[in-house]
């Protein structure tokens, strides 16, 4: 069955993201080990929604200050005081010249320790001394339990160690969270990515949107393997071409990205291999090794990924076979395939789909030159 017919009627079935988990635990590994053998869960990697209010919703402005005694933003999933927690944090990497990466990480990683709440011991419902935002551990030489409950401390503590792991920027989330706090839940990290993002825009004027360049944060730019703080970065660099679901091309479920045939085409955010196959075309045949054609069918040479916050991606029309497998984890920005023209193609390009809540039918597509620009990493196109 092909799960891509450009030319023609999509061909898909939505796939769940609960029943993939359960047949790809068995060959999924940790991200990062602590000792333990257990499997990497896709399930949780799916959240729920994520809408903001309007105020906090943020452009990409030249400055990412954030005010800590201000009015806060609005999130459904979170109160004033936790919001104001998550801007002590900001405002303490800000003050330490940590990039936005570090915010978004730390914000995270608050999320699943505390749900950015300032916990003191649990006593009987801690079995530990954790303490804090972070619960972090005096036993461990974090601090004194008095140090450890002020917002400020903690935050520096976390970034201090941050900063020292070699390489944590292009690091996955979850890895470079884990790397701090040595959870007993190492995965447990990435499914607050999203939502820490999108904290961090409203409350640092759209600073998860940036790339850091010559030791500047720059609004827009994650492309050629450069990842927003976000944790997303353009496939492939050049401007979209054909769009999505237009008058012409009502099916057309994704957008066209020109590019030389070998063009690398990159991961546009961490995420776990789903397929990476050949896509038959009209007649069932598999010939993704020539050059394809309109009307033939098929995406071709092709990979679709699953990412934190239950989105699919899909990459078409590779030339040859792609560098990654099912089940495979790979980091934003690692190269998957090389641009081509195989399957229902007119000429080298690749075709870029975004999907929602794992479902990679045509029910989920979205159009991912708005979703790719509102994490920093626009496809130089219109929406």
């Amino acid at each position: 069955m092909s799960d891509h017919l450009e030319g023609g009627t999509p061909r898909r079935r939505q796939l769940r993201v609960g029943a993939l988990a359960a047949a790809l635990t068995a060959a999924l590994t940790l991200l990062c080990c602590t000792g333990g053998t257990a499997a990497f869960f896709l399930t949780e990697l799916s959240g729920g929604g994520d809408d903001l209010s309007p105020e906090a919703r943020s452009g990409c402005g030249r400055t990412h200050q954030v005010n800590v005694s201000g009015k806060m933003p609005r999130f459904a999933q979170y109160g004033d005081s936790q919001i104001r927690n998550a801007a002590v944090i900001i405002k303490v990497g800000s003050d330490m010249k940590v990039p936005p990466r570090g915010w978004v990480v730390a914000i995270a990683t608050a999320m699943q320790e505390s749900g950015l709440r300032n916990l003191p011991h649990l006593g009987s419902r801690n079995d530990h001394d954790s303490v804090g935002l972070f619960q972090q551990r005096p036993s461990q030489g974090w601090g004194s339990p008095e140090q450890l409950q002020d917002p400020a401390y903690t935050s520096r503590k976390f970034y201090e160690k941050l900063v020292k792991i070699p390489n944590w920027e292009q690091m996955p989330l979850t890895r470079a969270a884990q790397r701090v706090q040595v959870s007993a839940f190492p995965d447990a990290y990435a499914k607050h990515e999203e939502l820490a993002s999108k904290i961090v825009d409203a409350l640092a004027g759209g600073a998860a949107r940036t790339v850091q360049v010559a030791k500047q944060n720059i609004c827009n730019a994650a492309t050629r393997g450069q990842i927003a703080a976000s944790g997303w970065t353009a496939p492939i660099p050049g401007g979209v071409g054909s769009g999505f679901r237009t008058a012409s091309r009502p099916s057309h479920n994704g957008v066209d990205i020109g590019a030389p045939k070998h063009t690398l085409i990159r991961a546009a955010a961490t995420g776990r291999v789903l397929v990476a196959r050949c896509d038959p075309d009209h007649r069932g045949g598999r010939s993704c090794d020539v050059d394809g054609w309109p009307g033939k069918g098929g995406c071709g040479w092709f990979v679709d990924m699953l990412h934190a916050g239950g989105y699919v991606t899909r990459y078409c029309h590779m030339i040859v076979k792609p560098r990654v497998v099912p089940g495979q984890l790979v980091k934003a920005g690692e190269v998957i395939g090389e641009v081509g023209t195989s399957g229902n193609s007119s000429g080298p390009h690749l075709h870029f789909e975004v999907h929602l809540d794992g479902d990679r039918s045509s029910r989920g597509a979205v159009n991912p030159v708005s979703f790719m620009r509102d994490r920093g990493a626009p496809l130089n196109g219109k929406a």
